[in-house]
């Protein structure tokens, strides 16, 4: 028996829970991806991966709608994995610890990869079908859609032949999306001018944040939650300003579209500087404490034992990490004046790695406008020309366009009328200060009519992450009806 075995309906926790146990997290697609090619030759279908390991499963229709014309399916691959403090776990090998608390499937320290496994779970149900009437299906499960949607990028869309598509990327049942912000994701590497550790710094100590919630960069960073890395970089420049230290290893977050949980920075300074570094953590955490009371509330900033680094950055250089970070724009940048309550504009910081030649950061704008999102680009790119020493900018993965709301959708109409139908009441049409590839797939499809339909899930890219098992009970009945709508 497995952990889920017991909840309904069935053929969507069977799906969850398999998925559980492939390591899938971004950019390490293969195994999921090749699961799912198994899966469908197994049942006759056609099945067509690329070289990210995005896969097409193609599949007739049945039930009275073979020849009606031809609808996509979209879900990704891979997720975000995030874990606790202390937590053993390698996400390149190991499954998720999957298990029920109460209403909610969760998963034991780590990110459940819910976002978006149920989805992909829906989808290879409608395809695993026998008996559920439903036009010709055209299944698209991307890979590294939560870094940079680099999978969906490189999609050759023109083996597509629908022109309506059903997203499952969404986080609720109340809602149907219907309109949603693009992104684009960009790198700022930073030149370590490696030197010798100076034989006067020999005191190294591991600068750290721990302790923060962390959550998704779109749906949670109206919370103001703390950001580690940039919390890494106040602290550092507070203590630059009044000792000569050098820095090496910095390393911090999990995703760029995760808000970082974590980051350190090894330090190395002179004996007689250990107080004087000490105190200032010391009274930086307390600081830190009391601005991130509701936010953050379990807020850290230590020191803790290191070994000596065999080199670090120099003293510009590390001056240069430290203000160059502290000052690239993070949360929320501007309101949607169209639609109340929702961010327009929104940058999120999300890691930091050493590199053989110094340090690299990652971050991902995300704008419902396009403009909006190439100037807070632009911005970036003139604080990297006035840091100098080196500095560059680069855009990785896509440059994401936003999916654009169409109230006169036709899918949008039958949607709304099978959830009054199956689930009661009106459903919201929502438009959303997320990006998703829904964006990409309209620009590459014109007259696409296409939504999103979800299922409750809560505190995404973080170990909190859960799903509402009785959501799922209510979502299913709901896909299916309105698949079987679409003569």
């Amino acid at each position: 028996m497995t952990v889920l075995d017991k909840l309904e309906p069935r053929e969507i926790f069977s799906f969850f829970e398999t998925l559980t146990q492939i390591p899938r997290g971004s950019g390490n697609e293969v195994h999921a991806s090749d699961w799912v090619a198994n899966f469908a030759r197994e049942r006759g279908l056609e099945a067509v991966q690329d070289d990210m390991h995005t896969i097409l499963v193609k599949k007739p229709g049945q039930g009275g709608l073979e020849n009606a014309p031809p609808l996509i399916l979209h879900g990704h691959l891979d997720m975000v994995c995030e874990k606790d403090e202390g937590v053993d776990i390698n996400f390149e090998t190991d499954p998720i610890p999957v298990m029920i608390d109460g209403e909610f499937v969760t998963a034991n320290g780590t990110s459940l990869g819910a976002d978006n496994g149920i989805g992909v779970s829906y989808i290879l149900a409608l395809l695993d079908s026998k008996d559920l009437p439903h036009p010709p299906l055209e299944a698209v499960l991307t890979a590294m859609e939560e870094k940079g949607k680099v999978g969906a990028s490189k999609f050759d869309a023109s083996q597509l032949a629908g022109k309506r598509m059903i997203d499952f990327n969404w986080i609720t049942d109340t809602e149907i999306l219907a309109g949603c912000s693009g992104d684009v994701t960009f790198q700022v590497d930073i030149p370590a001018e490696w030197e010798s550790v100076p034989e006067t710094h020999t005191e190294t100590r591991l600068l750290k944040v721990r302790g923060l919630v962390g959550g998704h960069c779109e749906f949670d960073i109206q919370l103001e939650r703390g950001n580690a890395i940039l919390v890494l970089a106040r602290a550092l420049n507070r203590i630059l300003s009044e000792h000569d230290v050098r820095i090496a290893n910095p390393h911090g977050g999990a995703q760029n579209n995760a808000i970082p949980m974590d980051a350190d920075v090894v330090l190395a300074f002179r004996p007689e500087h250990r107080q004087g570094i000490e105190q200032i953590v010391q009274d930086l955490e307390q600081t830190l404490r009391t601005e991130y009371e509701l936010a953050d509330p379990a807020i850290r900033l230590e020191l803790g034992d290191a070994p000596g680094p065999e080199r670090v950055f120099s003293a510009d250089a590390t001056a240069r990490f430290a203000r160059l970070t502290s000052l690239i724009p993070n949360g929320v940048i501007s309101w949607n004046l169209k639609v109340k309550g929702v961010v327009e504009s929104s940058n999120n910081l999300g890691t930091v790695r050493t590199t053989d030649d110094g340090a690299r950061l990652m971050s991902t704008i995300t704008a419902a406008v396009t403009s909006r999102k190439h100037e807070v680009f632009d911005r970036v790119r003139a604080l990297a020309g006035l840091a100098g020493g080196g500095v560059t900018v680069e855009q990785f993965g896509l440059d994401a366009p936003e999916f654009p709301y169409h109230p006169d959708s036709q899918l949008l109409k039958v949607a709304q009328q099978a959830y009054r139908d199956v689930i009661g009441g009106e459903p919201d049409v929502h438009v959303s200060q997320c990006s998703l590839e829904l964006g990409m797939f309209s620009h590459y499809i014109p007259g696409l009519d296409t939504i999103s339909i979800g299922t409750e899930l809560h505190d995404l890219h973080s170990p909190k992450e859960t799903v509402r098992y009785a959501s799922v009970a209510k979502v299913w009945p709901l896909v299916r009806d309105v698949v079987g709508r679409l003569g």
